[in-house]
C-alpha cells in the first residue's frame, strides 16, 4: 500500500492541565515543506496549525521557531516530553507531547519525502495559478 499522507493521533498535556487533549499530526506530500497539528476542542471540533516540518525537526534538540509556533525539547522537566508552544493574536497555549510519537511521525514523513528535497514534490505553478485564481 502506498500512501502519500501521514496522520498520526496521540494525547497531549495542555498548559501543565492534568486532563490530556486529543492531537493529530498530518504530513501531505503535497505540502512537502508543512506539517499540521490539530488538537480537539469541545463538542469534536479541531484547531488546527500549520507550520514548518523542518521546525518540527530541529525543536526535537534545541529550541526552534521565533513566531507564532515554537519547539522546544528544554521547557519540559521530562526528557521524553517536548513543548510546542502556539500563540495567536487569541490567545496562548502549551503542549506537551512524546517526543518518541514525534520522532515516530518525522520517521514517516521523512520516508515519504526527505528532509531538502521537498522542491521535488513542491508545485510552484499549482500554487501561483490557485493564489491568482482568487
Amino acid at each position: 500500500m502506498h500512501t502519500d499522507a501521514i496522520h498520526q493521533s496521540q494525547f497531549v498535556l495542555l498548559n501543565n492541565s492534568s486532563t490530556p487533549v486529543l492531537s493529530r499530526l498530518s504530513f501531505h506530500v503535497a505540502e512537502p515543506y508543512a506539517v499540521t497539528v490539530a488538537f480537539r476542542t469541545e463538542r469534536g471540533r479541531w484547531v488546527e496549525w500549520t507550520f514548518a516540518r523542518e521546525l518540527l525537526a530541529a525543536g526535537l534538540t534545541d529550541p526552534a521557531g521565533l513566531g507564532d509556533v515554537r519547539v522546544r525539547p528544554d521547557l519540559s522537566e521530562d526528557e521524553a516530553m517536548l513543548t510546542l508552544e502556539i500563540e495567536s493574536p487569541d490567545g496562548y497555549a502549551s503542549f506537551e507531547l512524546e517526543r518518541e510519537d514525534v520522532e515516530s511521525f518525522l520517521g514517516s514523513t521523512f520516508e515519504l519525502v526527505q528532509l531538502g528535497s521537498e522542491s521535488e514534490y513542491f508545485d510552484v505553478e499549482a500554487l501561483i495559478e490557485e493564489i491568482s485564481n482568487v
